[in-house]
């Protein structure tokens, strides 16, 4: 029965992967990044979509364009949430040598916002409008972005960086620039974190939704007791994630 289960696990797995497909982008200098792409379910031409931006973590960064759907990105691609939430899922997979920011030598100090993005977050901004051009139905005013661990450092990176092109921001486990928390206060944000975290402590996460908080935003902060690192699990897991992330629309 173990065996038998274990099994239908890792099918149940890979078919949810293979929903997203392989493709990738190349920009001006010809860099590459690759990345998945899941599509709405029963697409139709004439309606509009959300496109969610998804950020994986430092373990997942490689060439392979595979590893980057290991964790809580699969839950988006469920046939409940495929039926219920119908949108675009963009999955990049950072290179083996480039973060999704810069400053992560040291988890102990707070974060800094670099001046000039890395180059795989830059890319990933690119992707973003780049899926716009090809996708008419992609709508502009419920684009989301939403990663863990390195990716939930991105997250923040990214919404402090276009503070107008995200519709809401979902950071897992990661952490911000609190001296940008009022370039961002008027972006709806859920974040959330492991109160047992040992390598991104959640010092850093309650800093930002404090500081965004005294900048006058209303973001909202989940902390589970008793739960380390791998606070994505339960994250991804939650439905009320879903139903609030898809229910945030840009007044444009």
């Amino acid at each position: 029965m173990l065996t038998w289960g274990a099994g239908w696990i890792f099918c149940q797995e890979a078919d949810l992967a293979s929903r997203f497909e392989p493709m990738q982008y190349k920009d001006g200098s010809g860099n590459i990044l690759l990345y998945r792409l899941l599509r709405p379910k029963m697409f139709q031409e004439h309606e509009k979509y959300p496109l969610v931006l998804f950020l994986h973590g430092i373990g997942e960064r490689g060439d392979d364009n595979s590893a980057q759907l290991k964790w809580g990105v699969k839950n988006f691609a469920t046939d409940e949430n495929m039926e219920k939430y119908p949108c675009f899922v963009a999955v990049p997979q950072c290179p083996l040598d480039d973060f999704w920011v810069s400053a992560l030598e040291d988890l102990s100090s707070p974060y800094t916002m670099t001046e000039k993005p890395t180059d795989a977050i830059r890319m990933a901004l690119e992707l973003v409008e780049v899926l716009q051009g090809e996708y008419p139905q992609i709508d502009p005013q419920r684009i989301y972005i939403t990663g863990l661990s390195m990716g939930g450092f991105g997250t923040w990176d990214a919404v402090q960086r276009k503070p107008d092109l995200f519709a809401a921001a979902v950071p897992v486990c990661g952490g911000g620039d609190i001296t940008q928390a009022e370039r961002i206060a008027h972006v709806p944000i859920w974040a959330f974190h492991g109160a047992e975290d040992r390598l991104v402590i959640p010092k850093w996460s309650r800093d930002m939704i404090a500081a965004i908080q005294e900048a006058g935003g209303n973001p909202k902060y989940t902390e589970y007791p008793g739960i380390g690192h791998r606070s994505w699990i339960e994250a991804y897991s939650n439905p009320r994630l879903f139903e609030w992330l898809f229910s945030q629309t840009q007044d444009r």
